[in-house]
């Protein structure tokens, strides 16, 4: 029934219009991510520069594209992507706590939280430990995260946002993927809370590292985001949503984002009452994980503007 309901938002009628917004919508919401063994500082500030501005086209696109959300890097990076973000909009995230294993020592992981955070990143990508959430573990997983959460308070007060990774591909069932999801918005909603800036980085449950297979799926998402919703209108606990890894083209983010909107739209949240937005719809509250999603969306955006495709190499890749 899952993969049935996932499959019947692809089957929705987009007029363009419609389109053009949820491509632009979905501009704004990437996490530009580079984690590979030959990163650099060089690498680090070019994706930087493509979060800010992902492409300029002054004829068709006179108001340019939306910023990315978020650059997401190893920690050795954050440094060199705060600087080189600053007096923008876009946040420094950081993988930690031995991604993408979570096999590491907790202490280890835990001071891997506190270097990002002291360096200045706004938010954490962390990973829960597949091996003790499948032997049934589930007290020590949920206390891992709390420990993580509690890693990201700064000495002001503040807190960097967590996104935690659940790595679906490893859980083997929906029904493992439920329970992980209520665990991990369990232990967020008990873990310390910020003093400061309440609110300014919103923590979220995550699906992938992106390196393993698969990864983000809609029937996941969709356990993950009903699993959002039901904490929500149990005791108003507001956790946001991160699909990541495989999500490639801008078809693709059309059908997560019809997900979100019938899936979390009627709800009403605080701070948005006022509006006609849904929270799940911004990038406060939805992320994508997928750097390989951007130069289609702007192809695809190119498209509707001049109705001619244009190819891969015309964008760079950061």
């Amino acid at each position: 029934m899952v993969a049935e309901r996932a499959a019947s938002f692809t089957k929705r009628s987009i007029k363009t219009t419609t389109k053009r917004e949820l491509l632009l919508r979905a501009m704004s919401m990437m996490d530009l991510t580079t984690l590979e063994g030959k990163d650099s500082p060089e690498k680090a500030r070019a994706l930087c520069r493509k979060a800010v501005t992902p492409h300029v086209d002054a004829a068709n696109f006179p108001d340019g594209f939306p910023s990315a959300a978020a650059v997401c890097v190893y920690p050795s990076l954050v440094k060199t992507c705060k600087d080189a973000l600053r007096g923008t909009r876009v946040n420094v995230a950081s993988v930690a706590t031995g991604f993408p294993s979570g096999q590491y020592p907790l202490d280890v992981r835990l001071d891997d939280v506190r270097r990002a955070v002291a360096d200045g990143a706004d938010e954490i990508d962390m990973v829960i430990n597949r091996g003790a959430f499948l032997a049934g573990r589930y007290d020590e997983v949920a206390d891992e995260i709390v420990q993580t959460k509690a890693a990201c308070l700064r000495a002001d007060g503040s807190s960097a946002g967590l996104k935690v990774i659940l790595e679906t591909g490893e859980l083997e069932t929906l029904d493992h993927v439920r329970r992980a999801s209520d665990l991990a918005i369990d232990a967020l909603r008990r873990a310390p809370v910020p003093t400061k800036d309440i609110g300014a980085h919103a923590d979220f449950i995550k699906t992938s590292t992106g390196k393993v297979s698969p990864a983000a799926t809609m029937p996941v998402t969709l356990v993950m985001l009903e699993a959002i919703r039901d904490a929500y209108l149990r005791d108003g606990t507001l956790i946001g949503m991160k699909p990541a890894g495989g999500i490639r083209t801008a078809k693709q983010a059309v059908h997560y984002l019809i997900m979100v909107h019938e899936t979390m739209g009627p709800l009403r949240v605080p701070g948005f009452d006022d509006s006609h937005e849904n929270p799940w719809l911004t990038p406060h509250y939805f992320r994508f994980g997928a750097s390989s999603l951007c130069n289609d969306l702007l192809r695809q955006l190119t498209r509707l503007a001049t109705g001619t495709y244009t190819a891969n190499y015309d964008f760079a890749e950061a």
